[in-house]
């Protein structure tokens, strides 16, 4: 029996696999040792999965937001170790689990565009190159947090026709002082711009919404997958919120930029479910 965590920056998927068949998908608060301590991951994972604490696990393969040095793969390995009884711990980062999820064994372009963004050239065993994704600030091209800012921008500036200015405040009951608090003054902007990308696929009917999609994917295409000579030559796989419910999108611009669209799915677990039975065969 093996269980299997992918953890993003709101929530984490864990899935318990015993013979070969997984379980239902079971979530907790979104784990991350950028943020957390061991301490404070126990404490999640005591409150949110009290009906596997003890469980017996051969393997545990756990693949997460921030998990890109081994001080903090360890704050992982602390935590599930003393929760779980396990055999062994893997822990990787998100990219890695999106890149096995995508790709299986095989080369790919391997893509995450969710909260934030990132992307890899993976040749079936590892990641080869990366671009630095630099958050949503410096980067995060096509990032649900990147498209708020931007819809929050062309709303406030009034860049944005009257009719979607109305039906944006009428949506969130939100105040431009209130916004403004939020991301300057409060914790975890990202998140709160990262939300407002759901107005966008609630009205993508207008064309005003249509082009800040367009120009996002556009920036991650040119600033991100063009940089990999791979790109060219093996399928470009995405795995994420964002890049699931825009994806005619998606794909007409890497048609247009003479890439071949891969896989497209909403969340990496089932195709890593995957890649771990495989690997007990």
């Amino acid at each position: 029996m093996i269980l299997v965590a992918d953890s993003g920056s709101t929530k984490t998927e864990w899935k318990v696999v015993d013979e070969r068949k997984a379980g239902e998908s079971m979530f907790t608060s979104g784990i991350n040792p950028f943020f957390l301590n061991s301490g404070q991951i126990h404490s999640i994972l005591r409150k949110e999965l009290p009906s596997l604490e003890g469980s017996k696990f051969e393997y545990a393969y756990f693949y997460g937001s921030g998990c890109n040095s081994e001080a903090r793969e360890n704050t992982i390995r602390k935590a599930i170790g003393e929760f779980f009884s396990l055999k062994e711990i893997f822990v990787g980062s998100d990219l890695l689990g999106a890149a096995r999820s995508l790709c299986g064994r095989e080369p790919g372009i391997a893509c995450i565009i969710g909260t934030g963004s990132n992307s890899c050239y993976f040749d079936g065993k590892s990641i080869i190159a990366n671009v630095s994704p630099l958050g949503y600030i410096l980067g995060d091209e096509a990032g649900a947090a990147v498209i708020g800012r931007k819809l929050i921008s062309g709303v406030l500036k009034k860049q944005v026709p009257e009719k979607v200015n109305k039906l944006f405040f009428e949506t969130y009951k939100i105040t431009p002082a209130e916004i403004q608090e939020n991301v300057y003054m409060k914790p975890f902007p990202n998140k709160f711009l990262g939300q407002f990308a759901k107005f966008i696929s609630a009205n993508i009917q207008i064309p005003e919404l249509q082009e800040i999609i367009i120009s996002c994917f556009d920036d991650f295409i040119k600033r991100n997958i063009l940089q990999y000579p791979e790109s060219k030559i093996f399928p470009v796989h995405f795995t994420g919120s964002i890049a699931w419910h825009f994806r005619p999108f998606l794909e007409d611009l890497l048609r247009e930029n003479n890439l071949k669209p891969g896989i497209i799915t909403l969340s990496p677990m089932t195709g890593l479910i995957k890649y771990h039975i495989d690997s007990l065969k």
